[in-house]
């Protein structure tokens, strides 16, 4: 698959613009435009695979690491009571480049099983300032 065939590809070569909130030598994470609640993250490594067995097992572990942190960070951040962490492989997986989902959750919030009712950002500026939160974060998190 060619970089201009695969739309995270895109991302990370800044060709399609997305709200990033983290990155990184390998990985690249960013605001999914269709959230299912605001600060809903996309983690990818940059170099492109399609699904997990297909990511080298020496860099399971950082990205790994990554959605880890993402994990912690994004619930405190946005004053969330947990996160909902997935990933699809082919089946349901809307882009064919490696991501896992990183979703704030609280008790509550109409979120059943895997039905993912979609929502958008009611504006560009609230997109861009969770994302802008969510970095703050995260760069505090990581030191």
């Amino acid at each position: 698959m060619s970089e201009d065939d695969c739309l995270f590809c895109r991302i990370v070569s800044r060709k399609t613009d997305a709200v990033i909130v983290y990155e990184d030598e390998e990985t690249v994470a960013f605001l999914d435009h269709r959230p299912l609640f605001p600060g809903h993250c996309l983690l990818i490594p940059r170099q492109h695979y399609e699904t997990l067995p297909d990511l080298p097992s020496a860099a399971v572990g950082k990205f790994f690491k990554i959605v880890q942190l993402l994990s912690a960070v994004v619930p405190v951040a946005l004053n969330a009571q947990g996160s909902f962490v997935a990933m699809n492989n082919r089946v349901s997986q809307s882009v064919a480049h490696l991501h896992v989902h990183v979703v704030p959750r609280t008790k509550g919030d109409g979120l059943k099983g895997f039905f993912w009712p979609r929502m958008k950002y009611k504006t560009t500026e609230e997109m861009i300032e969770v994302g802008k939160i969510l970095g703050d974060a995260i760069g505090k998190a990581e030191k």
